[in-house]
């Protein structure tokens, strides 16, 4: 370090000290042995506080470290078990093609499932199940049969046996209706051994022709696909997702002995069987707890002791110092009771010298106490141009003749400035009751002048725009019915009379009827303040005679003498109401138009829908008449036929008569209606045009969904739109039949914002939306098909939103890709639905109502 460095830091740690050094000595001998007191105290507590955080740090440091190993090593087992099973039904899935496409036999197919069960010992079993559920063959890594127990009992409770309540009779049913691999839950084997099995089924040319069932054995599973290292380090367990119960782990519990429960634990599904499965990591803390160490121990003990000890310091000093703060505090009472006046004092004798002042009379007239002591008139707070009228008051002030109320008098500053001030004299009597002087207290009251100045010109001001306003003000007493106030506007409508007032107030007010006794009050006992404080909602009011629609807001007030008063604002709000009205008109012409536009638009779908039924009827029509004449038809084909015939005519009817009742003009008429009504009825119409389409829906409504206020036709055509736009978006695309899908959901959903709802979301596999399209999606007439007008979705959010819901529409994306896309709105259940539903009866979950249209 230069010396010109050395130099300045040692200068500025002398003016350190030196500052430091000036404060100490300032303070009071009481408050330096305060300060020498605490500071130790502080010192210790600090330290105590310091050694405190430190060990709480490193423990937590420690659980987070060791929690953050715990899902590490949990990931990475279920990774490695999701490879592993992954593998194997590549496998499996492999044999069964091999199977359908070469016709392989019993042997043939036992040679390859004992390669694969030789390579994947977690496979138990290998069986080849037929369509009609019998075995054809099979392979067991076991030595007992696969439908044999030890003693040679036969069961099937590892197969699909047709009639019985199992898991695989479930997932047999599965696989056969997916067309997929399908996983089965957990269940125990004839060993009791928890396994669970993959049915793959197989097919030739779409034609359902069996499965291959492979069996995994939970133990040998985990305990293979599992890397060591990541059991020696942590406990992981198989849990069945349903019951919650361990079905097997890596550590074993000595017999008799409850399992130590883990501090830290950590879970995630088994995938790809992810169905009734769930991979737990369990951990343990290495380090004891923080209260638990001896050194924790010997630094509290410590550090209570000192503290206590300086704490007894204190106190001592605390008494010897109390003697002194009494004696002090006794001397300085007259003296702060002096300076905490915010009154200015003045004392003179009887000559009318002034002889006393205290610090807020000097303060008022920025004269120090050397200045005005022992002076006499004219005194130099006196203006120079009220000398003689302060003369004059001062000799009245002498001889007694001051009023009782005080005298406003004119004060000048030091620098020149006058402001107002009330005086009030009174004699100054010695202990001995003698008149001494007088005593003068002197008060500040420019401000309240002023403030009084500008009340008086608010209250013209207020008047003024009172009188201005367009909308009319009336104040009527409430004892006497009498007019208090009424600006121009009301003057103008309903003149200087009060019926006016008591028309617009409509059933909120009422005219009293009043006794002539006036010795009575007629409104005894009424809660004032109350009704002062309370305001009414706005109401809406025709006056007949003038044709115009008011909108009314009232209060009560307590008028200037003190009565209780009712306050009107009466806005004319006709040409509002009009224009509402011509609102609601176009709209309603608007949804009318919108729903005639849909089904203009599923023309061809619809003739094609009608074209099957009318093409059947035709069909047994001509096969009657041809059998008829040919004489081969006996009454019952005849009766037979001729119901089929009028069974595709009611199709037919059924299919015109929802389309009429959808696009029939009617007025909005909101009524309790079922979710599930609704979605039915626009499903049946959407279904036109998605088969037309090849897009397949599937719905979910949930069970037990309270009923909805709304208008159903308006919430069909909003689901109608949506249908029908995501269905055009796929067949657009043109996407592969595995996209070719739309999901409609109706589930309850509560928000903090919007309250308690029921939330229907349409969620397709199409495209997506660009950013530019959902941003501007809403605006009237814009749209992205050529033949499109545009006011589809603008008028979909109109008809949520005047239900007091919300339409939404957001991107899926997979990453970086966009999958699909989803639109979903909530509307607000009708208030006090369940009022008088009894609430179910405890159970299973809710299970999803669903139905899949082709």
């Amino acid at each position: 370090m230069p010396p010109s460095a050395v130099r300045a830091r040692t200068a500025a740690l002398s003016r350190t000290q030196r500052l430091i050094g000036r404060w100490w000595k300032r303070q009071s001998p009481a408050r330096q042995d305060r300060f020498a007191t605490i500071g130790p105290l502080v010192s210790v507590l600090l330290f105590l506080a310091a050694i405190i955080s430190a060990f709480w740090y490193l423990r937590n440091e420690e659980i987070e470290r060791e929690t953050e190993a715990v899902k590490r090593d949990t990931e990475i087992a279920q990774q490695q078990l999701r490879l592993r099973l992954v593998e194997n039904q590549d496998l499996v899935t492999r044999l069964a093609r091999e199977i359908v496409s070469r016709d392989l036999g019993r042997a043939d197919f036992e040679a390859q499932a004992f390669a694969i069960g030789s390579d994947r010992p977690e496979i138990a079993h290998l069986q080849w199940i037929g369509r009609d559920r019998e075995r054809v063959a099979g392979w067991s890594a076991s030595p007992f049969h696969v439908e044999a127990n030890p003693q040679g009992e036969t069961t099937a409770l590892a197969l699909p046996d047709e009639g019985r309540d199992t898991e695989p009779a479930r997932a047999f049913e599965a696989a056969r209706e997916q067309r997929q691999p399908v996983y089965s839950k957990p269940f125990n084997d004839i060993t009791g051994s928890p396994v669970f099995q993959v049915y793959v089924p197989m097919l030739r040319r779409g034609r359902f022709e069996g499965v291959l069932v492979a069996e995994y054995t939970l133990e040998v599973l985990l305990r293979l696909a599992v890397p060591s290292e990541v059991v020696q380090r942590h406990a992981l367990s198989v849990l069945d997702a349903a019951t919650g119960r361990e079905l097997v782990g890596t550590v074993t519990v000595m017999p008799g002995q409850a399992p130590r429960p883990a501090q830290i634990v950590y879970e995630l599904p088994l995938m790809p069987a992810a169905d009734g499965l769930v991979l737990r990591g369990q951990g343990w803390r290495t380090s004891v707890g923080l209260i638990s160490t001896t050194l924790f121990w010997m630094v509290v003990l410590l550090s209570a002791l000192t503290v206590w000890m300086l704490f007894g310091t204190w106190r001592h000093m605390q008494r010897r110092t109390q003697i002194q703060d009494a004696l002090v505090a006794e001397t300085n009472f007259r003296r702060a009771m002096e300076n905490s006046m915010l009154t200015g004092m003045r004392a003179m004798d009887l000559e009318g010298r002034i002889t006393y002042v205290n610090p807020a009379f000097c303060a008022m007239t920025g004269f120090s106490e050397a200045d005005l002591i022992g002076r006499t008139q004219p005194f130099p707070y006196w203006p120079p141009d009220r000398i003689e009228e302060n003369a004059r008051l001062l000799r009245q002030e002498l001889q007694g003749r001051s009023p009782a109320g005080g005298i406003e008098v004119k004060v000048q500053r030091r620098d020149g400035t006058v402001f107002d001030a009330r005086m009030y004299v009174s004699p100054l009597v010695d202990a001995h009751g003698e008149q001494t002087g007088w005593m003068t207290s002197m008060t500040n009251i420019t401000e309240a002048k002023r403030i009084r100045d500008q009340l008086s010109a608010s209250h013209e001001r207020f008047t003024t725009v009172l009188e201005g306003l367009d909308a009319a003000v009336s104040v009527l007493s409430v004892q006497q019915s009498e007019l208090l106030f009424a600006n121009r506007s009301y003057r103008m409508w309903f003149g200087a009379d009060a019926r006016g007032h008591a028309q617009l107030a409509g059933t909120q007010f009422t005219l009293p009827d009043l006794r002539s006794d006036d010795t009575v009050d007629n409104l005894i006992g009424l809660p004032t303040q109350e009704l002062t404080d309370t305001g009414s909602d706005p109401r809406e009011v025709f006056v007949e005679h003038l044709g115009k629609w008011f909108d009314v807001r009232s209060r009560y007030l307590q008028w200037t003498d003190g009565r209780l008063a009712q306050m009107l604002i009466a806005t004319d709000i006709t040409a509002r109401r009009q224009a509402e009205e011509l609102a609601q008109q176009q709209a309603d012409k608007a949804q009318v138009t919108s729903r005639l536009v849909t089904m203009g638009e599923m023309a061809s779908s619809v003739a094609h829908e009608l074209n099957q039924p009318l093409t059947a009827i035709s069909n047994y029509c001509t096969g009657m008449v041809s059998r008829v004449k040919a004489g081969t038809i006996g009454n019952d084909d005849l009766v037979a036929a001729l119901e089929k015939t009028a069974h595709q005519a009611r199709r037919a009817g059924q299919i015109i008569h929802r389309i009429r009742a959808f696009v029939k003009r009617s007025e909005p008429q909101r009524q309790s209606a079922q979710a599930r009504q609704i979605v039915d009825n626009a499903v049946e119409l959407a279904g036109i045009e998605l088969r037309r389409r090849r897009v397949q829906i599937q719905t979910y409504v949930a069970q037990h969904l309270p009923p909805l206020l709304v208008d159903p036709i308006l919430i069909e055509q909003v689901l109608l739109n949506l249908l029908k736009n995501a269905a055009e978006a796929i067949d657009i695309a043109q996407l592969p039949a595995s996209r070719r899908h739309i999901e409609l959901r109706v589930v309850p959903r509560h928000t903090p914002e919007e309250g308690g709802g029921i939330e229907f979301s349409i969620t397709d596999g199409g495209p997506g939306m660009k950013p530019e399209v959902l941003a501007r999606m809403y605006e009237a007439f814009f749209s992205t098909k050529s033949d499109g007008l545009g006011i589809g979705l603008g008028l979909c959010r109109s008809i949520v939103e005047s239900h007091r819901g919300r339409l939404r529409a957001q991107n899926l994306y997979n990453g970086e890709a966009v999958v699909g896309c989803r639109f979903s709105f909530t509307l607000p259940i009708e208030l006090g639905a369940r009022a008088d539903e009894s609430p179910p009866a405890a159970g299973p979950p809710q299970t999803e109502d669903s139905a899949t249209l082709p």
